[in-house]
């Protein structure tokens, strides 16, 4: 599968209904434990390894950034604070 048939990847001009869903995803407050993963998998599709997989090249996309910049940098700086830490 491809990065475009995954929905990794956008058209030209912004992001595509997959990529807006995950940055929704990570928009909300989740009640409890799995709570999360089991929107993941009915909502998107996804299993939660590729959904976060698929998001974190997200935070990559200067799209993502345009689109939803409080999100992204909030995963950014969680990120890298768990690469500080290894």
């Amino acid at each position: 599968m491809t990065e475009e048939q995954d929905g990794a990847v956008g058209d030209e001009g912004g992001l595509g209904e997959r990529e807006q869903a995950l940055l929704a995803v990570e928009r909300r407050s989740w009640p409890g434990p799995g709570a999360k993963e089991r929107a993941v998998r009915e909502r998107l599709g996804l299993s939660p390894t590729r959904y976060y997989q698929v998001l974190n090249a997200l935070l990559d996309d200067p799209r993502a950034l345009a689109h939803d910049p409080v999100t992204v940098n909030r995963l950014r700086r969680v990120r890298e604070e768990r690469q500080r830490r290894r």
